[in-house]
């Protein structure tokens, strides 16, 4: 007994010493950091437009183009588009420019609850569609090639319905397609905000929304942080000294992604009820009732070449739900990417990351 207590406390005391050893790294490599080294989405780009607080950005081009069509990217507005454009070695955008490709992208800006009354419609035949129209007059092109992703894929497979003539090819990740999808089988740890939403009323979530005028990023965040509850209490606790411990690259990459977690937008009320009410709630988009400015929304109608990306550990998007599309869409030419990480990792993951742009940029050159 008394050996085993004796190499039990060794074990504590080694433990702590390696523990406040790291603490005592992470106070120094901290120390050494500014905000100039954490800066995220630094791809050089130019404005070429700007509508109320949205904004058209094209990237400058870094090879001889490999493909005829320009590529939109339409992030949601969960989030910032900054997260395709993390860090350098860690970049869909520089990745997708490193293969020719001629790469816009919208930027929805800051909404506040003077937008409140911004509708999904105005983002869809507003915004999106007037970004498209500048691009194809810009470009020279009749067509431009959709890349979506999460509620940007929503809004790019609504838009590509409605107006086939314009999309050469429509991409989406991580987007759901048949919010209900979930339902079919029970995954543990995918499709809690999918039953938070069904277990609610639609006036409930309507009166959450209006209570705000918006609804607040921090409240999203907060969401998506009780997805996970244990990872969200170490986090910044015990598990912080071995998160800036590491190398200096190891440190700063910690440090970009809790810039883009902090930095979460507000969603224009109406808006939001269209994306908690209609889709989530009602699954409206394959149930044929989703209407945008007054025309139902027919999946059928996505003709062109589509490549859908989903990640197998998605605990925000699960992927049943978007791999529905193929079930609905209309084209004959329907591809799919599963990557084996989880809704963030699809794009900052080195591997993944790396799998997703070499995958999209030889599909788009293809076609």
């Amino acid at each position: 007994v008394r050996e085993g207590m004796s190499n039990f406390q060794s074990s504590v005391v080694e433990e702590s010493f390696n523990y406040w050893k790291k603490v005592q790294r992470g106070y120094s490599a901290l120390s050494e950091i500014s905000d100039d080294d954490i800066t995220i989405g630094s791809t050089p780009k130019r404005i070429v437009a700007r509508n109320d607080k949205t904004t058209l950005y094209h990237y400058k081009p870094k090879v001889r183009k490999s493909s005829a069509t320009p590529l939109l990217i339409v992030y949601g507005q969960i989030g910032r588009y900054t997260m395709i454009d993390l860090q350098p070695d860690r970049s869909v955008v520089s990745n997708l420019l490193d293969k020719g490709i001629d790469v816009y992208l919208i930027d929805w800006g800051s909404p506040n609850r003077s937008d409140r009354w911004i509708q999904f419609d105005d983002y869809i035949e507003d915004y999106l569609a007037g970004y498209i129209d500048i691009i194809c007059e810009e470009s020279k092109k009749p067509k431009v090639s959709l890349f979506g992703i999460c509620e940007g894929g929503v809004f790019a497979a609504c838009y590509a319905a409605l107006h086939p003539e314009t999309v050469r090819n429509l991409s989406l990740a991580v987007t759901p397609i048949d919010f209900h999808a979930d339902k079919k089988k029970y995954v543990e740890g995918q499709g809690y905000l999918n039953r938070w939403v069904r277990n609610l009323s639609a006036q409930a979530l309507t009166n959450l929304i209006d209570s705000y005028g918006h609804m607040p990023g921090d409240v999203i965040g907060m969401l998506f942080q009780e997805m996970t509850p244990v990872k969200t209490l170490t986090k910044y606790n015990w598990d912080l000294p071995n998160n800036v411990s590491g190398s200096h690259e190891q440190v700063l990459n910690f440090l970009r992604m809790e810039k883009w977690l902090s930095d979460r937008p507000h969603h224009p009320g109406e808006a939001a009820k269209t994306w908690l009410v209609d889709l989530y709630k009602n699954n409206q988009l394959v149930e044929k009732k989703f209407k945008v400015d007054g025309k139902l929304v027919d999946l059928k109608a996505l003709d062109m070449p589509i490549l859908n990306i989903f990640a197998s550990f998605d605990h925000i998007i699960p992927p049943l739900t978007s791999k529905a599309l193929s079930l609905y869409a209309g084209t004959k030419d329907y591809s799919e990417l599963e990557l084996s990480v989880g809704h963030i990792g699809t794009f900052v993951s080195k591997k993944a990351n790396l799998l997703l742009s070499e995958t999209l940029s030889g599909w788009l050159i293809k076609r």
